[in-house]
């Protein structure tokens, strides 16, 4: 339903051209409440079905899918994917005074010229700065000894110039301070180019490496790198060894996954003794261990594969230190000795109360990072009193917190970032030795922000089951009203066991500041009350997360702090997914609906193991080529497979072209098969990236931009004073 309808400025009045056989024109009845907007592209349906389990599904809009993928160059496809942007421009063209209003308040509250906070590692220190207007980075270094001035490293800036589209992947320096490896990606695909760069004399060396898909990790004698390739479905199921100077095909093969649902990351232990070469799927590892100063010698298994089971391993004085989900969901610390790394001793075991989700070793104790009720911790234990928490003390009651950057192996002061819903990002040093917090730097926002402003609570509201209540995390502005008046954005993500953190967002203020309530649900399928959580919200428990996002708006407007129809809704990716589910199954709930790079194909993307991501999804989803059950299940939410003749609110989608996650055409065929059934003509947009993938712009203003567009669409269908 429209609850605003949109006031087309009666100057866009020219009509978007069809591309031949690709489009229909609009329905007539969709454009008389409001004649100055061009028809909608309309693509055409083309005979096309999927026969599986005894099912036939019917997929009429499968042409959108470029056979020749990741090449995208079917004209027919272009076109269709180009109408779509033109009407989007079109929609937003009379409130582009809105869009430059918002992103001037947002990019207001950034400091434009900024630095992080120094850190030293090694010789050197580094950080990175923001020039005043500058959409990318520059990396900087100085000794240690403060004898030498600053050195420009790597010049993002630069890099990106002339580019739609950078990101910089990965940056690490030779342990010897002399050499920097760094990967990048110029059109949004995620296959980076590695390369190196000598820092003292800053050349580069003539070693390219193309279609990279991982970390880069020096070998000890500042002569080699290994990393891994992306094979031909976009997964890394290798590790490779290059020794600089000599030819890219000569570099040795390491190691290969065989398992096609399996990835393959590398890394380093903190005191840089092993290589870690981790092989997994989203519930089971293996690792594997290679001598930092001999990556030629034969790898040693840690523990072979367990379906299940998750581990991942550091070592110090030749005693491994492993952080697994074995004995307990919930994660407990075991110990191993090098020469016997199978045999695992609880160290910390696993409790229902404290939830492990991360371990890190230094050379004098060992950090665990655990949430407890939902609330972070981070505790320093010593190696001969484990058991005994040397818990670090926050400002707040309700916060995000955890460990930053802390490079080195020996560190007297540990590195921490803090922030809540009304608290702006915090970067502390911890005094071990005296136990306190040391202040390095608050985020500054330069339009201003007072805390006592605002407004931020967790309330827990009931699920259909009667049993299970959801969080929910609110910040609003003191004044709001709570008397179901007030129009509301809920976010929600829930899946992977990723938590959504209750924390900090200059963005967000721009809807908070008009009189919104800003709500984030902790749905299952996250981990937000621990690995259980997240249990019961994959698989075939699936439905619990959709379920638990409409309950937690159902319960805000039974508690009167919204109302049905004020409420728009948002969730990317996995969460666009929900966003998908919830269109479907409750419409009438929602305002505006935000659904970025959304996950909505679900049968078409689930049963087609050539494409990136598939086989390693298999157990966060199901199989639904092997396995019936899932297949029906999977059938029975996915949201392209679930549009049906109704009425439906207004919704922006949002794709990238070059996008490995979400392929574009998910986001494409849906829209095109709501435009087809729906019986109402709310606003329906479109948005791709033509030179962008899974994240959208990688400039910060570019990215700020698309902020502010999604947010007009929201406050102007919310009708929320502008």
């Amino acid at each position: 339903m429209m609850r605003a309808i949109w006031m087309f400025l009666a100057a866009i009045t020219t009509p978007l051209v069809a591309a031949p056989n690709a489009f229909a024109e609009e329905k007539e009845s969709e454009l008389t409440d409001s004649p100055a907007l061009p028809a909608a592209p309309v693509a055409e349906k083309r005979p096309h079905e999927l026969t599986m389990h005894g099912e036939t599904l019917a997929d009429p809009y499968f042409w959108l899918r470029d056979q020749s993928y990741p090449v995208v160059d079917d004209k027919d496809i272009l076109d269709y994917v180009k109408a779509e942007n033109e009407y989007f421009d079109a929609a937003m063209k009379p409130h582009a005074k809105l869009v430059e209003t918002l992103f001037q308040e947002m990019k207001g509250r950034i400091k434009e010229a900024d630095s992080s906070v120094p850190q030293k590692d090694g010789d050197w220190i580094y950080w990175v700065e923001y020039e005043d207007g500058a959409e990318y980075k520059k990396w900087y270094r100085k000794p240690a000894s403060g004898a030498g001035e600053a050195v420009l490293i790597l010049d993002e800036v630069a890099m990106a110039e002339g580019k739609e589209y950078f990101r910089l992947a990965e940056l690490s320096v030779s342990p010897d301070g002399k050499l920097m490896a760094y990967s990048f990606d110029d059109n949004g695909s995620e296959r980076f180019e590695a390369r190196i760069r000598n820092l003292d004399t800053g050349e580069l060396l003539p070693d390219v490496i193309p279609g990279t898909l991982s970390s880069l990790v020096w070998t000890s004698g500042n002569d080699a790198i290994l990393y891994g390739l992306a094979n031909e479905n976009w997964r890394t199921d290798n590790v490779r060894l290059h020794k600089l100077g000599t030819p890219i095909a000569q570099d040795k093969l390491l190691y290969k996954e065989e398992d096609i649902g399996f990835g393959v990351g590398i890394g380093k232990t903190a005191a840089d003794n092993y290589i870690v070469i981790a092989a997994g799927d989203n519930e089971t590892s293996e690792v594997y261990l290679l001598p930092a100063d001999n990556p030629e010698a034969p790898m040693q298994l840690v523990s072979a594969r367990k379906k299940g089971r998750e581990y991942s391993v550091d070592e110090r004085d030749g005693t491994l230190y492993i952080h697994t989900n074995d004995e307990h969901p919930n994660f407990r610390i075991a110990t191993a000795s090098v020469k016997t790394p199978g045999e695992w001793k609880t160290l910390i075991p696993g409790t229902d109360h404290s939830y492990i989700t991360g371990l890190s070793v230094f050379r004098d104790y060992f950090v665990i990072e655990a949430r407890e009720d939902g609330l972070d911790q981070v505790d320093i234990r010593k190696y001969d009193a484990p058991l005994t928490p040397g818990r670090i003390k926050f400002p707040e009651a309700t916060y995000v917190a955890g460990l930053g950057d802390n490079p080195e192996y020996h560190q007297d002061k540990l590195r921490l970032d803090y922030e809540s819903m009304v608290t702006p990002d915090t970067v502390y040093d911890y005094d071990l030795a005296a136990g306190k917090l040391e202040t390095l730097k608050v985020q500054e926002i330069p339009s201003g922000y007072d805390a006592t402003q605002y407004v931020t609570e967790r309330v827990n509201l009931p699920s259909r089951d009667g049993k299970t209540m959801i969080p929910a995390s609110l910040v609003y502005k003191k004044g709001t009203k709570l008397d179901g008046s007030a129009p509301t954005h809920l976010y929600a993500y829930g899946s992977y066991g990723y938590r959504v953190p209750p924390g900090f967002s200059t963005t967000r203020l721009s809807l908070v500041d008009r009189g919104m309530i800003y709500a984030i649900a902790h749905v299952r399928g996250g981990d937000d009350l621990g690995r259980a959580w997240y249990l019961a919200g994959k698989t075939t428990e699936r439905k619990n997360t959709f379920n638990d996002f409409i309950d937690v708006a159902k319960g805000l407007i039974a508690k009167h702090y919204t109302s049905a129809g004020k409420i728009s809704v948002e969730g990317r990716s996995a969460g666009g997914q929900v966003m998908g589910v919830i269109y479907n199954e409750a419409p009438e709930l929602w305002g505006a609906v935000l659904a970025g790079v959304p996950f909505v194909d679900v049968i078409n993307t689930m049963v087609d193991e050539t494409l990136p991501l598939t086989p390693g999804e298999w157990p966060e989803w199901g199989n639904p080529i092997t396995d019936k059950a899932a297949f029906d299940y999977m059938l029975s939410y996915s949201p392209y497979d679930n549009v049906t003749a109704k009425a439906y609110p207004p919704m922006l989608v949002s794709a990238g072209l070059n996008d490995p996650r979400v392929t574009y055409w998910e986001p494409a065929k849906w829209v095109a098969k709501l435009r087809a059934t729906r019986t109402n003509d709310s606003t329906l947009l479109l948005r791709t990236n033509m030179g962008a993938g899974h994240g959208g712009k990688s400039g910060r203003w570019g990215a700020l931009r698309e902020d502010a567009e999604e947010f007009a669409f929201v406050l102007t269908q919310l009708g929320v004073e502008k």
